[in-house]
């Protein structure tokens, strides 16, 4: 294993763990909150994705045990685990979530903007349209069993296309105004579409899939 291996995963687990401090002891009078607020800034992991050597380290060893992790701390783990922040909302969400940044990793180590872009579109996104939506939003729709706010739509929309245009900038990729658009766009769909948490797996992919299409 190299040196940038170990400070990658020294540095995802260290910032992990301080998450889920501040989630569980600051915020845990709050766990809807506080599950939102892990859930959008644990896709700052995404700038500490070209510090890794090694494709099979990041996806196994950094993306790979959070699969296991957040399973057992879900209310479909057979350990049964008591987390307010775990199970508040979407009970596989965060397995989810870890899912797409294993394949993620997996397949576009060589590109770690392309995994930035889809880490982009389920962490700050998918994260934002939810708190806002759960907080302010008035105008609801239901389309395949979960309701969803057109506030929260919007705002994933505008957060996404702001933080694609920081994240492609940060690793010097060029910066298109309609890829950022029409990205932002069909991930906001799947979004709205997807039930029960696997819009972390649909907004996820579908920003990435139109990513590389529009980028080739």
């Amino acid at each position: 294993m190299d040196t940038g291996d170990i400070i990658g995963l020294l540095l995802v687990y260290g910032y992990v763990i301080l998450l889920l401090v501040i989630s569980e002891k600051v915020l845990n009078k709050h766990p809807t909150f506080s599950r939102k607020f892990l859930h959008i800034m644990v896709g700052n992991v995404l700038f500490i994705l070209p510090i890794f050597q090694s494709r099979w380290v990041m996806a196994l060893l950094a993306a790979g045990p959070f699969i296991i992790i957040t399973y057992l701390m879900s209310p479909h783990s057979p350990l049964k685990i008591s987390d307010k922040i775990s199970t508040s909302g979407h009970g596989l969400g965060l397995v989810y979530y870890s899912i797409s940044w294993f394949f993620l990793a997996l397949i576009f180590f060589d590109q770690p903007w392309i995994i930035a872009v889809g880490i982009a579109a389920m962490s700050y996104g998918d994260g934002m349209a939810s708190l806002i939506g759960q907080k302010y939003g008035k105008l609801k729709y239901n389309f395949f069993g979960d309701t969803k706010t057109l506030e929260g739509s919007l705002t994933m929309f505008f957060v996404l296309i702001v933080s694609l245009g920081i994240v492609l900038f940060y690793y010097s990729q060029p910066l298109v105004p309609m890829v950022l658009v029409a990205v932002a766009l069909v991930a906001t769909i799947f979004e709205a579409l997807t039930p029960k948490g696997l819009d972390n797996l649909t907004a996820c992919f579908s920003a990435v899939a139109v990513y590389i299409m529009l980028s080739m």
